[in-house]
C-alpha cells in the first residue's frame, strides 16, 4: 500500500512538472505548443477560422514566429508578416528560397508548370508565357472573350435572375463564368458551365474537382507527409476526393491537348479571332515534336490561376461593394462621368480605356487587399540565412507569408487596416498610388512575380463595369460570410444575392 501511494505521488509530481511546464511556456502565446503534438492541436481546434487566428498569432509575436509540429515530423516551418521578411525572400535573397522538394509533391496535381518548377524549368516557362502575355493579340483576344461572355451569358442570366426576384449564389456564377473563359483563353474550348437561363444549370464534374483538389492540398501542409501519403493509399478523406478529382481534371484536359492534335500555326493570323495559344505555345516554344505532358502542366497552371483567382477575387469585390453603398455610389458616378454610357455598345469603349477609371482600380485592390485569392505563400530555404527580423532560418526549413495577415497590419497599412476605403489608393492629385509589391502582395513580388497582373485587371474591370452598371446587388441578409479552408480564399458558403435590374 506505501509503495502504491510513492508511485502515485511520483505520477503526480511528474504530471504536475510537465502541465507547469506547457503553462509557462504557453501563457503569453496565442497558439499553444503542447510538447509532443506541437502547435498542430491548437491549429486544427481553430481551423474554420485559420485566417484569423494565424493573424492574431502574427501581431502577438511581432509579425514572425516559428509553428512547431509533432515530433519526428517535417512540419516546422516559419510564418511571417514582416514586409522586410517578404522582401528578402522574394527579392534581396531570391536566389536562396525556392519551392522545395516536398512542394512539387504536395502540388502534384500541377505537373512540372510553372508554379511547381524552380531554376532553369521555371525561367524557361516564365520567358516563354512572358513573351506571350506582353502580344496586342493576346491581350485584345481576352478582352474579346470577357466580352463576348458577359454578353451572351452572364448578363442575360442576371436579367432573368432579377425578374425572377430569387437569390442566387454569386461565387457558383463567378467560378462557372472565370472557368469557361479561362478555357476559352485557354485551350480554345467552352466547357459552357455558365448558361444563360436559370432552368439550364446543371453540375460539372471537372469544375467541381478543382474545388475539391484545393481543399486537399490545404490539409496536406497541416499534416504529416506520411499520415496524407497513408490516406491516399488507403483512399480515405480528403485524398479521396484528390483521387477522383485528378482522373476528372486528367481526362478533361487530355480530350482538349490530344497528343495527335495538328498545330498549323502560321504568322498570318495576326486577328484575335484567329488566336489560339496552345498554337502559340507551341510555335513560340519551337518544339520539333508535340510534348503533351508539358502542354497539360501549363494549361492545368494557366486555367488553375485564371479560373479561381478572378472568381474570388470578383466574390470578395461585389460582396464588400454591395455593404459599402458610398462606395458603389462613387463607382457609378466615375463610370458616368468618364464615359458617354448613352451611346449603344458604350462597354466596347471603356475597355479601350481602362485607366480612366481611378476609383475603381483602387476599389479591386483595396478588396484585393482584404481578401487576397491566394492567402498563403511559402518558400525553403537552400541554405540558412537569417532574415531582417533577426530569425535564424536553417537549411530546407519552410518560411510561410500570409498574404491575408499583411492586408491586416496596422503598420503597413494604418490603424484604419481593417476598413474598405478605396480612398488610400489614390493621391491628392487624383492618381493611383503604387504600392510597393511586398506590402502589396496579390500578386506577389520579386522575379515570381504574377506575370497576368495586367491581364487580371482588365478582366477584374470589365466584369465590374458591365454588372453594377446594369445590376444592383444585395447581400441576402443572415447567411454566414467567412474564408473557406483552401489554398484560395473562396467564401465557404458562397454568396446568396437578389439581384435588381437598374434603370440608368
Amino acid at each position: 500500500m506505501l509503495y502504491s501511494l510513492e508511485y502515485f505521488a511520483l505520477f503526480v509530481a511528474i504530471i504536475s512538472f510537465f502541465s507547469i511546464h506547457i503553462w509557462r511556456i504557453n501563457r503569453n502565446s496565442p497558439i499553444p505548443n503542447f510538447p509532443p503534438l506541437g502547435m498542430i492541436p491548437a491549429i486544427l481546434f481553430n481551423l474554420s477560422n485559420i485566417h484569423e487566428y494565424i493573424t492574431s498569432a502574427l501581431k502577438h509575436h511581432g509579425g514572425t514566429f516559428k509553428l512547431r509540429g509533432p515530433l519526428f515530423t517535417n512540419i516546422n516551418f516559419f510564418l511571417t508578416s514582416d514586409p522586410m521578411n517578404v522582401h528578402h525572400i522574394t527579392s534581396k535573397n531570391f536566389v536562396n528560397y525556392g519551392k522545395g522538394s516536398e512542394f512539387h509533391e504536395i502540388f502534384e496535381s500541377l505537373g512540372d508548370g510553372i508554379f511547381n518548377s524552380d531554376s532553369q524549368n521555371w525561367k524557361y516557362q516564365r520567358n516563354l508565357l512572358q513573351s506571350l502575355f506582353k502580344q496586342n493579340i493576346f491581350e485584345n483576344f481576352v478582352r474579346k472573350v470577357i466580352h463576348k461572355k458577359l454578353d451572351d451569358y452572364l448578363l442575360p442570366l442576371l436579367n432573368e435572375v432579377s425578374k425572377s426576384r430569387t437569390s442566387v449564389d454569386l461565387q457558383d456564377i463567378f467560378q462557372r463564368f472565370t472557368f469557361d473563359s479561362i478555357c476559352s483563353i485557354v485551350l480554345a474550348f467552352d466547357p459552357n458551365c455558365l448558361p444563360n437561363k436559370l432552368s439550364q444549370f446543371r453540375e460539372v464534374a471537372v469544375e467541381k474537382a478543382f474545388n475539391k483538389s484545393e481543399v486537399a492540398i490545404f490539409y496536406r501542409h497541416l499534416v504529416p507527409r506520411w499520415l496524407w501519403k497513408l490516406q491516399r493509399w488507403l483512399r480515405i478523406g480528403h485524398e479521396k476526393d484528390t483521387i477522383f478529382g485528378q482522373k476528372i481534371l486528367d481526362q478533361f484536359f487530355c480530350d482538349q491537348i490530344p497528343s495527335n492534335r495538328e498545330f498549323n500555326y502560321t504568322k498570318d493570323d495576326d486577328d484575335e479571332s484567329n488566336f489560339d495559344m496552345i498554337k502559340a505555345l507551341v510555335e513560340k516554344s519551337g518544339m520539333k515534336q508535340v510534348d503533351y505532358k508539358f502542354l497539360r502542366d501549363t494549361a492545368v497552371n494557366l486555367v488553375s490561376a485564371g479560373r479561381d483567382t478572378i472568381s474570388a477575387s470578383l466574390c470578395w469585390f461585389f460582396w464588400l461593394v454591395s455593404t459599402h453603398p458610398n462606395v458603389e455610389t462613387k463607382i457609378l458616378e466615375e463610370i458616368r462621368e468618364k464615359f458617354k454610357t448613352n451611346e449603344e455598345n458604350w462597354l466596347i469603349s471603356v475597355v479601350k480605356d481602362l485607366d480612366k477609371l481611378i476609383y475603381l482600380h483602387g476599389a479591386l485592390c483595396e478588396a484585393l487587399r482584404l481578401f487576397p485569392p491566394v492567402p498563403y505563400q511559402h518558400k525553403c530555404a537552400i541554405k540558412s540565412d537569417i532574415l531582417p527580423s533577426g530569425d535564424r532560418v536553417d537549411a530546407n526549413t519552410m518560411v510561410y507569408y500570409s498574404v491575408y495577415s499583411m492586408g491586416r497590419m496596422e503598420q503597413i497599412w494604418g490603424n484604419d487596416c481593417l476598413e474598405f476605403k478605396p480612398e488610400r489608393w489614390i493621391s491628392e492629385k487624383g492618381m493611383n498610388i503604387q504600392v510597393p509589391s511586398y506590402k502589396f502582395m496579390a500578386f506577389n513580388a520579386g522575379p515570381r512575380s504574377c506575370l497576368g497582373k495586367n491581364i487580371s485587371f482588365i478582366q477584374l474591370k470589365m466584369i465590374a463595369i458591365a454588372l453594377l452598371w446594369n445590376f444592383h446587388f444585395q447581400v441576402v441578409e443572415g447567411q454566414s460570410v467567412c474564408p473557406s479552408v483552401s489554398i484560395v480564399l473562396h467564401m465557404k458558403h458562397g454568396l446568396q444575392v437578389r439581384v435588381t435590374k437598374r434603370s440608368n
